[in-house]
């Protein structure tokens, strides 16, 4: 193989793409879209505040109403006196937004229910403070049953929450403050850029070799370099374009999250304790990763630094080292299993069925990873951090919770021999399959290409 062919393969394949509408327009949108979706769930929290509201209460128990009182979306009216006999006709007289319906007080259960009616559904917000302070009186009722002086006080001063903070040895046996959430959040995220960049370059390459093969220009090309030269050029160059596409999202997104920040103000796109509480447990149930729970034991003042000295004292070095290791090994492994795919087919229709054993290893992967973040030692996870196939993924989830040096040096080891020598099996296969037309192929014929001397 010449590495002059090579690198003038490569310079076409680069300059071609970067060059396309395509790239431009998705190296300068996606930064977009990232920053948006870092700052819009801040913004959104800040305006989207309910516009207030009225409601009138009818209580019953005659403990509820003390407790309901105005804040700055609900003003409540008292109309306990009143006797309500069409529920939609007293909202439409009384001119309020819903009419909340308290029943006596039951003195076997020292319980009472709630009921409310309203021409449109009310919101969660909304909803969650009438219970909350309905609940504050009933348990106020209970606690004054007992007839026990100061009862109340005595149960606050029982409840308690104790904190636990974690520390870590360093190489010099010094303890340091640290907290995991950090840095599986920050493994989870590289595990996943990964996990897309092999499947959406991997793909850009088979997409390239079909073309080429579809349109017989590769019969020129094969006349003057060589198939091999050819296709690894190919991949060399598109890895080229991923990482100059992925450096320039960076860079930018950076920038542009930087610039609304200094226009906006960081407080503003903060917002209050509150609201950044509220946005964390909902992006946490939308992730599947309980955040919320992890982190509720400190303060804030506690949680920041706790996080700022993670954040100081996390191995950057080893983590990025790793990342880009297995982003380039990864992405070579499985771009030269979809180049032998691209090869071997006509249209891009009929990739479907061999692309199957590819994607698996990569979706077992990352749930194998997700599952690292709850045991980092279990023999799964390890294996799956060892085989080549799924290590680019499982090992970046592994990183946080310590990995030896040999464990890390192996598995790059078996990553690169891997590609060595599927890197081989697959130009084996490009180099017959390019000039295939006219057949559809099976795993049956992959495997007679590979045969061939």
């Amino acid at each position: 193989m010449k590495m002059r062919n090579l690198k003038t393969i490569l310079a076409r394949e680069y300059m071609i793409r970067v060059k396309k509408k395509s790239f431009l327009l998705t190296t300068f949108l996606v930064p977009v879209f990232f920053a948006a979706m870092c700052v819009l769930p801040s913004v959104i929290m800040i305006m989207a505040k309910d516009k207030g509201k009225e409601i009138a209460v009818v209580d019953q128990s005659g403990i509820v109403m003390p407790y309901l009182v105005d804040s700055k979306t609900i003003t409540y009216k008292d109309c306990s006196d009143a006797t309500v006999d069409d529920k939609k006709a007293f909202v439409t007289e009384m001119s309020v937004d819903a009419l909340v319906m308290i029943s006596p007080i039951d003195s076997v259960n020292k319980t009472l229910s709630v009921a409310s009616y309203s021409v449109k559904p009310l919101s969660i917000d909304l909803t969650d403070e009438v219970r909350s302070r309905v609940d504050d009186a009933v348990e106020d009722y209970r606690i004054a049953q007992y007839d026990i002086a100061d009862l109340k006080a005595i149960m606050a001063d029982i409840r308690v929450d104790v904190p636990m903070s974690t520390y870590v040895f360093d190489d010099s046996g010094q303890e340091k403050e640290s907290s995991f959430e950090v840095p599986m959040i920050i493994s989870m995220v590289l595990s996943m850029i990964i996990y897309l960049f092999v499947m959406m370059f991997s793909g850009m390459v088979m997409q390239s070799v079909i073309e080429e093969k579809s349109s017989r220009v590769v019969e020129v090309l094969v006349s003057s370099v060589k198939a091999t030269e050819l296709m690894f050029g190919k991949i060399i160059g598109v890895a080229c374009v991923a990482l100059t596409q992925f450096f320039l999202w960076i860079v930018l997104t950076l920038v542009l999250i930087g610039g609304f920040s200094a226009f906006v103000g960081f407080d503003s796109i903060m917002g209050d304790p509150a609201q950044a509480e509220q946005m964390m447990e909902m992006t946490s149930q939308m992730g599947g990763v309980d955040v919320a729970q992890m982190t509720a034991s400190m303060s804030q003042d506690e949680g920041l630094a706790t996080i700022l000295n993670t954040l100081k004292d996390f191995n950057w070095g080893q983590m990025l080292f790793a990342f880009l290791m297995y982003f380039v090994l990864g992405y070579l492994l499985y771009a030269s299993f979809f180049a032998a795919i691209g090869s071997a087919v006509e249209n891009e229709a009929d990739t479907q069925q061999l692309q199957m054993p590819l994607t698996v290893p990569l979706m077992l992967a990352f749930f194998v990873a997700l599952y690292a973040f709850k045991a980092p030692d279990s023999a799964v996870v390890w294996w799956g951090s060892m085989i080549p196939f799924t290590s680019p993924i499982v090992m970046l989830a592994r990183i946080p919770f310590g990995v030896p040096g040999w464990e890390l040096a192996l598995s790059i080891v078996l990553l690169v021999a891997t590609f060595v020598a599927c890197g081989w099996a697959s130009a084996k296969i490009y180099k017959i399959g390019i000039l295939m037309f006219g057949k559809k192929t099976t795993f049956k014929d992959l495997w007679k290409w590979l045969k061939q001397k």
